[in-house]
């Protein structure tokens, strides 16, 4: 089982990919003459911070091995055995449970070759490989190579306008060491993993409390405990049966990975596109109505009832299928909540794995009861009757699918510069939804599947002075100088600049801030003071917990409204075009063109080709002259965040 288990957590570290657009490596080559008929191809390949590229050297029944061959077709050259392998050095896995031979930061591989034509001046090799950081790609890269040295021609060309305006992109950094020693804390991701699947488990506890699955909870423990006199096999069918429960929910996520493995900026791109986000608003309120009772959202019955059907073959396959029929007929109460964590994972910076962990989570939250009351029968005497509390939760929940469903309405807005749903806008929505929640919660208003109500309970009475205090604590954010700030919401609501009232800039706080790098650059060419790089977005939650949390505390605040130059430059703003002169191609390293016709494409690519990262928010030090003055921040905390802006300024003074 365990040997299953890790193999099915491979499997979606493997389909998954890093938030960065890019490939996570980058590989140059060189050519080293040996004698008239052999030579030394080079690979020297730079990995981004924390990936590891695998040996071909690999063991067996492991992450997949380093391989280069020549392509089909191609002769008067052959391998000169394996190629030679530098600075590897071993790094255990807890999926195979062995070691791996994996190479970290750089890589030089060398392939000799032999021509059996001396006519031979331009070769083709495949580099084959697996890249890993938290999730896995593929990197399958045919290379032309001269063995004269020469460049090769692609036919692929750029015009002298856009090699002008691409070379403007490329810094000329200084200190660049101190990029590849980021501070950015390494559990962030696993942390932030760990979040969505918390999200997903609790998903899942509420669906448990829906009138499509409690009522199978007893039903289903009582038909494993008493279709076989041997209690041990029944109690192994009920927790094989939430096994399968759990894998199907994972599955339903793999082919979201497949998505992100085909263009890397799939997914990515989601949580910036307008009509996605539209839709995914769309979808949501589709679903809060469901919820209400005005109608029922159902898989065809016929495949209910074929699975159903294919349930009775009996053993493991028949439990499987009995678990695939759960997932089907409970689809009108769980497909909200999924649809809910669909938007909601894949507008997030970890994509599909972020999904797969959702839907881990919420797998095994339906999971759990019909294993524990399977161990525990006598457990099933204390779960309470099915009756109309089971409707009220879905109400409840409809409520809380309408309010995140304007999160998505918000991003479009936001992403479009419609100016529409502004901050005090947004929360006022909030504020009548919670409103009209808590109204219901005291049965002053009521909805198509309610029971009548003689008597309120007091979870219910609770629950609704609950979401009043609620809306008491959101409601100073409709006024222009609010109480406090909803810190506890940061991230959700547009950002405090975004607002119906002048505000004193478009900038996080009333900062100064640039939006355009040369602009900020010449600033502090200026005033000799050090720059704040802020690679930010409009639909960054992360950007606004730390603008609203930790630049706002008086100390960093102070820093950087005195100390620093902030230049916000937002990689996601697809929307905004550049001006027709400022628009061009830019070559890849890789031989592909990228079309730079935004504001987002710009700025998106500049982070990229300085500073080989793709994510938001990323902070960098910078002194006038273009030195790195401390090492790249993340998210973090207000504590770290102050010490590493103090310590750019004492390395700037120096």
């Amino acid at each position: 089982m365990k040997k299953f288990i890790n193999f099915l957590i491979l499997i979606i570290a493997f389909s998954g990919f890093s938030q960065t657009e890019e490939n996570p490596i980058e590989i140059k080559t060189s050519v080293k003459k040996i004698s008239e008929t052999e030579y030394d191809i080079i690979f020297n390949a730079t990995l981004y911070k924390g990936w590891y590229l695998y040996s071909q050297y690999n063991p067996d029944e492991a992450s997949l091995p380093l391989e280069i061959t020549i392509p089909e077709g191609e002769n008067g050259y052959k391998l000169v055995g394996k190629a030679d392998e530098k600075d590897t050095f071993k790094k255990y896995s807890d999926v195979w449970e062995k070691e791996e031979i994996v190479f970290k930061d750089k890589a030089i591989i060398t392939q000799r070759i032999e021509l059996t034509n001396k006519d031979i001046t331009i070769i083709k090799l495949n580099f084959f490989g697996q890249v890993c950081e938290t999730a896995c790609i593929n990197i399958d890269e045919l290379f032309t190579i001269s063995l004269s040295g020469a460049i090769i021609n692609n036919d692929i060309s750029i015009n002298e306008k856009s090699k002008e305006l691409s070379k403007k992109l490329k810094l000329d950094l200084i200190n660049t060491a101190l990029l590849k020693s980021s501070t950015e804390d390494e559990n962030n991701t696993s942390n932030g993993l760990l979040n969505i699947f918390l999200l997903g488990f609790v998903g899942g506890l509420l669906a448990l409390l829906t009138p499509c699955v409690f009522p199978m909870i007893p039903l289903t423990v009582s038909f494993f405990t008493k279709q076989s006199k041997n209690k041990s096999k029944g109690v192994f069918n009920a927790i094989l049966y939430g096994f399968f429960i759990v894998l199907i929910y994972i599955l339903l996520s793999i082919p979201f990975h497949f998505l992100d493995n085909l263009d890397p900026e799939i997914l990515n791109t989601i949580s910036t596109n307008v009509w996605l986000n539209i839709f995914f608003f769309a979808v949501l309120v589709f679903f809060a109505f469901s919820f209400y009772g005005f109608y029922e959202i159902t898989l065809p019955s016929s495949w209910g009832n074929k699975m159903d059907n294919a349930s009775s073959v009996g053993g493991i396959i028949g439990v499987f299928f009995m678990a695939l029929t759960l997932a089907i007929v409970s689809f009108s109460c769980t497909g909200p909540i999924l649809g809910s964590l669909l938007a909601g994972s894949l507008t997030s910076d970890g994509g599909a794995t972020q999904l797969t962990a959702g839907m881990s989570g919420f797998g095994l939250a339906l999971a759990l009861p019909f294993a524990l009351f399977a161990l525990f029968p006598n457990w099933l005497n204390s779960l309470p009757k099915s009756g109309g509390w089971l409707n009220t939760t879905k109400v409840v929940l409809g409520f809380l699918e309408l309010a995140l469903a304007f999160k998505f309405l918000s991003n479009a807005d936001l992403v479009a510069h419609w100016d529409l749903l502004k901050r005090e806008v947004f929360i006022g929505i909030w504020v009548v939804l919670f409103i009209g929640l808590a109204l219901y919660l005291f049965a002053k208003i009521k909805f198509p599947h309610d029971s009548p109500i003689k008597k309120l309970s007091f979870s219910r009475i609770s629950f609704g002075f609950l979401t009043l205090a609620f809306v008491v604590y959101i409601s100073p954010g409709v006024l222009k100088n609010p109480t406090w700030n909803l810190s506890l919401l940061s991230g959700f609501p547009p950002p405090q600049f975004y607002s119906i009232y002048e505000q004193e800039s478009d900038c996080p706080l009333g900062l100064d801030c640039y939006k355009d790098f040369d602009e900020g650059l010449a600033k502090a060419k200026e005033v000799n003071k050090p720059i704040l790089l802020d690679f930010t977005g409009w639909a960054c939650v992360n950007c606004r917990k730390m603008e609203e949390n930790v630049w706002s505390v008086p100390n960093v605040y102070q820093t950087l409204k005195n100390d620093y130059i902030l230049i916000s430059l937002y990689v996601d703003d697809n929307e905004k075009e550049l001006p027709k002169n400022q628009q061009f191609d830019f070559l890849k390293e890789n031989g592909r063109i990228k079309k730079i016709k935004t504001v987002g494409d710009k700025w998106s690519t500049f982070q990229v080709i300085n500073f080989k990262n793709a994510s938001q928010p990323y902070y960098v030090l910078l002194s006038p002259n273009l030195e790195i003055l401390n090492t790249a921040q993340q998210y973090t905390d207000k504590e770290t965040y102050y010490s590493w802006l103090q310590k750019g300024l004492q390395n700037f003074k120096k």
